[in-house]
């Protein structure tokens, strides 16, 4: 075991101060997350001005939206890539498919046809699905168990500055139109070649190393499908499936739905996203980071109020005019409401609810699930929203209903454990 891997495992047992290389290691597999939303809220910014470059119909818009990073392309990575990491380990994994990434967004910036453009969406989803259970599972292994909370809570910080990032450029580069698409993707393209380029000198997994020593059948993977581990996997799959499909109706459909729907300009659009998602930066880095890892009582009032809020945020889009003063309104609290309770407990969980050697399997799953039934949303939301929002407002605040409630009432106690800890009380349950 290399001096690298001891300090991973040994302030994970001691539960105490994040070192400078676990910060430095959160930065590197939190770009998972930067490039993941990224390119997602990218290709949501530039939509309707490839629809109108490429003569693209709604259909097909809905067709690009689904196949990419925000739906199916991503789920077959996540479920390829989350099991390969167990099977292989998690650094084979983050090694190369950042590469796959790079050409992928390379044929997007270029694309010239419909086919590029697919086929660039395409496999930046398989990319990013692989890299992000993986880096995921990486940072929970090296985490303290009393900062687990805070350093995955960091790789959503990292989700939500990829948008930002990405929306700025693209409200800065709005007078050049899809010109200015295309330098967006091309910056992507190079953070994703320098991130490679980082983590290279990035180490195993400590505790995988130590697990995939052991044969032992509790391992295989139809154990991920009974008992205790099928209770975690049906609740983080549900929590995350149901407010995913909010979350990506944001992410990517906002400007688009705004633009279309005459609620406001191109430029309009892109800067609302954009107040979203500094509102989960801040709110993320200030709340959720810093509460987290506190008690299992305080990780249920975060979970309840934040569940309300977004409950609230579609809630009113059911009983009030899709107008740029209800947008605001919506943006807010699904902003603050998400950051307390969306991906980064299911993050959490998802480290904290499996043993190692199905933790990235696990992740891929619900991951592959929620990204997969987003494609199907996604595919039928710009012909659903063509006439108003009414109706996608109100099943969108059904789907929040149902993860906030499955998440506040079954949810684990976990906080401050070990990995092994939770491991050990979970087998005998």
């Amino acid at each position: 075991m290399t001096s690298r891997e001891t300090v991973g495992t040994s302030s994970a047992e001691d539960g105490g101060t994040i070192s400078r290389q676990q910060w430095r290691w959160s930065v590197l597999a939190g770009m998972a997350s930067y490039l993941d939303a990224g390119s997602i809220v990218a290709l949501g910014a530039g939509l309707a001005l490839f629809q109108s470059y490429l003569g693209l119909s709604d259909g097909a818009v809905g067709a690009l939206a689904a196949l990419g990073p925000n739906a199916i392309g991503c789920a077959i990575g996540a479920f390829i890539g989350g099991r390969l990491g167990d099977k292989l380990g998690r650094k084979r994994i983050y090694k190369y498919d950042l590469l796959v990434y790079a050409a992928g967004i390379l044929c997007i910036a270029l694309a010239v046809n419909t086919p590029m453009l697919f086929i660039g969406t395409f496999v930046v989803g398989v990319a990013v699905g692989a890299d992000v259970p993986t880096s995921l599972a990486l940072v929970g292994e090296f985490s303290p168990s009393k900062a687990r909370g805070k350093l995955l809570g960091f790789t959503q910080v990292a989700w939500n500055l990829g948008p930002v990032i990405v929306l700025l450029l693209s409200l800065a580069l709005t007078p050049l139109d899809l010109l200015g698409t295309r330098i967006v993707f091309l910056h992507l393209f190079v953070i994703a070649l320098v991130t490679w380029a980082m983590r290279r000198g990035l180490s195993e997994s400590a505790r995988w190393t130590s697990a995939s020593s052991t044969k032992d059948v509790k391992y295989q993977l139809k154990a991920l499908f009974r008992g205790a581990h099928l209770r975690a996997l049906l609740f983080t799959g549900i929590v995350y499936v149901f407010w995913n499909i909010a979350a990506g109706t944001g992410g990517i459909f906002t400007p688009y739905v705004i633009k279309t729907l005459n609620a406001g300009s191109q430029a309009a659009s892109v800067a609302l996203s954009c107040a979203g998602f500094l509102i989960g930066i801040l709110v993320t880095t200030l709340v959720f980071m810093r509460f987290a890892d506190r008690s299992h009582h305080t990780r249920k009032w975060m979970w309840g109020i934040g569940a309300v809020m977004q409950i609230v945020a579609y809630g009113i889009y059911v009983v009030l005019p899709f107008n740029i003063p209800v947008i605001i309104a919506n943006i807010v609290l699904f902003g603050v409401g998400c950051s307390l309770a969306g991906e980064a407990f299911y993050k959490v969980w998802s480290q904290e609810l499996f043993p190692t050697m199905l933790r990235g399997t696990a992740q891929g799953f619900t991951f592959g699930v929620a990204r997969t039934l987003l494609g199907v949303w996604s595919f039928f939301l710009p012909t659903l929203a063509s006439g108003g929002f009414t109706v996608a407002g109100g099943l969108l605040t059904l789907f929040l209903v149902i993860s906030g409630g499955v998440g506040f009432f079954f949810m684990p106690n976990t906080s401050g454990k070990s990995l092994e800890q939770i491991e050990a009380e979970r087998a005998t349950a």
